[in-house]
């Protein structure tokens, strides 16, 4: 792209063309919902990057559709202790940086709330929801930790720096593999669900969007963890040794990543686009700040235009899209979700989901910030 049109600025102005409200959009809805989080963020960081007045304005019209003079949210609901419901939050800490309208503030404190009283596991660590009792899931990790991290940061709460490192560490304890140093997508403490294994009460594979997920987490919370907190430097060093794992399985032709890691060439397994937009923009932004070590960079790089020639297409309107993302995979519920390699590669393929164009539009920023546009 041309240094006037970058794949960001690009991408956000063909999704705000497309849906002026996020509930034009095919997977959103007028719900509070993470999804929404997702897309909003990414847009926040393209206007930090640009100051384009379009963007903000288009967070602050969607957002002002959740959130009441009062504070209070629409259809969000405490006793659910969801933490998914965390992460349009963010929002919420954005606007208020940049209007000091009261309402968000006290809006994000509810969040802060539940998650003061949000069911743990016995060692601290946040339930999914309420309904996945004692399972941490790795999606978990990016709906809840910045938010309480940019909370922290912002209302003066350094105790509660102490819980989001805790929560990261402690996934990545009983999720990782020893043999791989890839991550389970979830662990059930209690060992009651069928897909957890009866030794260490992992789930049986890996899946890609949970392992991007939780690199998006890191990166995001350490953004806010000052620098002498005493976790902050075992953090950025689980993050290198996930990246490295994450290395040594990445497609050598594209520099992309599977739908189920560690089954790569099985027959079924297929590329998989958010996880990989998620992890090439957590790496990117890992160079960018450091933390991960430069040698990163030509794996980073295969990963962003592998995006790019293998699933970027500009339609004839000039709208982005990006094709091969997973639309949605669980464990659990209703009907039951198994873990299974069959359902993981079951699930329904898309184009344009915001799970997908968001950890993209990111991406694109942390490349553009350091001029590999």
């Amino acid at each position: 792209m041309s240094k006037e049109n970058p794949w960001s600025i690009k991408t956000v102005n063909s999704f705000i063309e497309q849906y002026p409200l996020l509930k034009d959009h095919p997977y959103l809805s007028d719900r509070w919902h993470y999804e929404n989080g997702c897309i909003l963020k990414a847009i926040a960081e393209v206007y930090e990057f640009t100051g384009s007045q379009e963007y903000y304005k288009y967070i602050k019209r969607n957002m002002d559709t959740y959130v009441g003079e009062d504070g209070t949210i629409k259809g969000y609901m405490i006793e659910e202790y969801n933490l998914d419901q965390i992460n349009q939050g963010k929002l919420l800490l954005f606007l208020y940086r940049h209007t000091q309208d009261y309402k968000y503030i006290k809006a994000a404190r509810v969040l802060v709330t539940q998650l003061k009283g949000h069911p743990r596991t016995s060692e601290g660590g946040f339930w999914h929801k309420k309904i996945y009792p004692y399972q941490m899931w790795l999606d978990g990790l990016y709906m809840a930790s910045p938010f309480l991290a940019e909370y922290a940061e912002l209302e003066l709460k350094p105790l509660l720096f102490d819980d989001v490192a805790a929560q990261l560490i402690l996934v990545e304890k009983h999720t990782r593999n020893a043999q791989t140093g890839l991550l389970y997508h979830g662990w059930d403490e209690s060992k009651e669900q069928e897909w957890a294994n009866a030794d260490h009460g992992c789930s049986p594979h890996v899946w890609g969007r949970a392992i991007g997920w939780y690199c998006m987490a890191v990166v995001d919370v350490l953004d806010y963890l000052p620098i002498d907190h005493k976790h902050r430097g075992q953090i950025i060093g689980i993050f290198e040794r996930l990246y490295k794992a994450l290395v040594r399985i990445q497609d050598e032709k594209t520099g992309l990543w599977c739908q189920v890691m560690g089954e790569e060439g099985r027959t079924g397994n297929y590329l998989e686009a958010t996880g990989s937009a998620m992890i090439v923009y957590a790496g990117a932004k890992g160079l960018n700040k450091g933390y991960l070590s430069p040698g990163y960079r030509g794996s980073v790089e295969r990963g962003y235009q592998g995006i790019l020639e293998q699933w970027v297409e500009v339609d004839e309107h000039g709208h982005v899209h990006l094709h091969q993302n997973n639309k949605g995979a669980g464990l659990g519920g209703s009907p039951y979700r198994d873990g299974s390699y069959t359902y993981y590669i079951g699930e329904q393929v898309v184009s344009d989901d915001p799970k997908g164009l968001a950890p993209f539009i990111l991406a694109c920023v942390e490349t553009e910030k350091a001029g590999r546009s």
